[in-house]
């Protein structure tokens, strides 16, 4: 597979760039931020980072359970000692990579074992740390990763094309991509999926983001952009991480400046008798990228501001092109 041949395209890819880059500056004219607000989003931000990247791969520890671990030390009756390493090696690995985090860094290999092997540590010590020495198979995937021999060579080409600027590609779409590549090359013989979550979010936060976290109620959409993306099409990863980043987005601006307390369940929304779509539709206008609106567990959140712009914007596509 020629991996640098790919499609990331998808209708209303270039509204969603817009909307992000439009809270970007939002986001970027509100710093400095104030010290107790930014604590209390980074802690609540980091406990759902290490709660949703470790259910992916199956910690069934909660979201409560997650915070009783890393900040009481508590032990859970009925979950295995390695989930509650799990949770700790996690969060380590995050305090790592937000240490990391400045504009002008560069991905290194050491970096990235490093990361991997705060992720093991307790778990799998004689593999923390160090890329694999052996062939692997991913259950449920469409791909073989390449022979264990091509793994550093593989992981070269992939962090020089990461950290070289000249590639004219957008920055979120190129950290989508690495994201799949990682995947593909599955360096280790555990811990990639964390790992790579881990070093994709640097990325996005070097340069300003804050991270995009891969919800577990989105783990089979997850997994089957992934196998997409074996096959050339990042179509679905990319508006994966964009859904995931305007949600940390979103949690940044309503906390910092409260812009966002208009935002209701879309079944609220659609129940109102001047909103002229059902609650599908919208669901799926929110999915698609097509309103701006966010995701909070199982539920799309969006505001009566945001389906009247793109009832505005249907209308007057309409009336162009009935003039044409």
């Amino acid at each position: 597979m020629e991996w640098k041949n790919y499609n990331f395209e998808f209708e209303g890819i270039d509204k969603y760039l817009e909307r992000i880059a439009e809270k970007k500056t939002q986001l970027d004219a509100l710093r400095p931020f104030p010290i107790a607000a930014l604590k209390n989003i980074k802690e609540n931000l980091t406990l759902e980072w290490t709660f949703n990247s470790n259910s992916i791969e199956g910690n069934t520890l909660t979201l409560q359970e997650t915070k009783m671990v890393i900040e009481e030390g508590f032990t859970i009756k009925g979950k295995s000692l390695r989930e509650h390493f799990e949770a700790v090696n996690h969060h380590d690995a995050i305090e790592y990579v937000e240490s990391l985090v400045s504009s002008n860094y560069k991905l290194s290999d050491t970096d990235i074992l490093t990361i991997h092997g705060l992720v093991l540590q307790k778990i799998e010590k004689e593999f923390a740390g160090r890329y694999r020495n052996a062939g692997v198979r991913i259950s449920g995937a469409n791909f073989v990763p390449p022979n264990a021999l091509k793994v550093d060579a593989y992981m070269t080409d992939l962090i020089d094309w990461l950290n070289d600027e000249s590639i004219s590609i957008n920055s979120i779409v190129k950290a989508a991509i690495f994201h799949h590549r990682f995947v593909w090359i599955h360096p280790f013989f555990d811990g990639n999926g964390r790992t790579v979550r881990l070093v994709y979010n640097l990325y996005l936060m070097k340069l300003g983001f804050p991270p995009a976290i891969i919800l577990k109620n989105d783990r089979k959409k997850y997994y089957d952009a992934l196998n997409k993306a074996n096959n050339g099409d990042y179509s679905k990863l990319v508006l994966l991480v964009l859904q995931a980043l305007e949600r940390s987005m979103d949690i940044y601006l309503s906390n910092l400046n409260n812009t966002y307390e208009d935002y209701q369940p879309i079944s609220s929304i659609v129940s109102e008798p001047d909103v002229p779509y059902g609650q599908e539709y919208v669901s799926l206008l929110a999915r698609q990228g097509k309103i701006d609106a966010f995701k909070e567990g199982k539920n799309w959140y969006t505001s009566k501001d945001a389906l009247n712009d793109y009832v505005k914007k249907r209308d007057r596509n309409r009336v162009t092109k009935a003039k044409n």
